[in-house]
């Protein structure tokens, strides 16, 4: 193999990170965690397998920066307009997708509703844009609600994201899979909208403080 057909057939952590538009620490992360595959050189510098990048960005949801109608995100960086609460929605039953949109779009704050079927996919959403708020299931296929939750929680990206689980399980289910990262709220099925939105009034009002902090008193 010829040292172009190397240099297209893998790239660095960096080159990873441009061409997933998300930080070099969170694809360490997804090398260390199999998401992304990798090796080591010599001399202890990682490549990653260029075709998984491809694969990871294939997945990505075409929704990503729209409302769920299809207009410009303004709650995403780079785009014109108010800023808006983001919520992100995983959830692998298209027809609890739909339930969520039609709930959430109507919330008094309207907020931007980003719906992907996939734990991958949300990875890539949250590492590139963090919104304000997950809402997830646990029972997925391929990468489940509990792993994709300990890697959200581990991404610098997602400090100011408020992780939550809504699901069938108990406490005693969730413990015996390995439980859940403390930061995470676990909610219970049928989807609780009502609690839901207390978060979600909770998360506008830690936005605004975080946008227009109150500065302390002269002394």
């Amino acid at each position: 193999m010829s040292s172009s057909s190397v240099e297209k057939a893998f790239c660095t952590t960096s080159e990873a990170a441009a061409l997933l538009g998300v930080s070099v620490g969170t694809v360490q992360l997804w090398v260390e965690n199999g998401t992304l595959q990798a090796w080591k050189t010599a001399g202890g510098h990682r490549r990653v397998i260029r075709d998984s990048v491809l694969a990871l960005l294939h997945k990505a949801p075409e929704t990503e920066g729209k409302e769920s109608g299809g207009a410009a995100n303004p709650g995403f960086p780079g785009v014109s307009g108010p800023r808006r609460l983001t919520i992100l929605v995983v959830e692998d039953d298209v027809n609890l997708l739909r339930l969520y949109d039609a709930n959430l779009s109507r919330w008094p704050m309207q907020p931007i509703v980003i719906a992907v079927n996939s734990a991958v996919a949300a990875l890539v959403v949250m590492g590139r844009s963090a919104p304000d708020i997950l809402i997830t299931d646990l029972h997925m296929p391929g990468m489940d609600g509990f792993e994709m939750l300990r890697q959200l929680d581990r991404m610098p990206e997602t400090a100011h994201t408020v992780l939550v689980a809504v699901t069938g399980l108990d406490t005693a289910d969730i413990e015996a899979r390995g439980g859940l990262p403390a930061s995470v709220q676990v909610l219970p099925k049928p989807i609780p909208f009502n609690r839901l939105l207390d978060i979600a009034n909770v998360a506008v009002a830690l936005s605004k403080f975080r946008l227009n902090p109150i500065s302390p008193a002269p002394g």
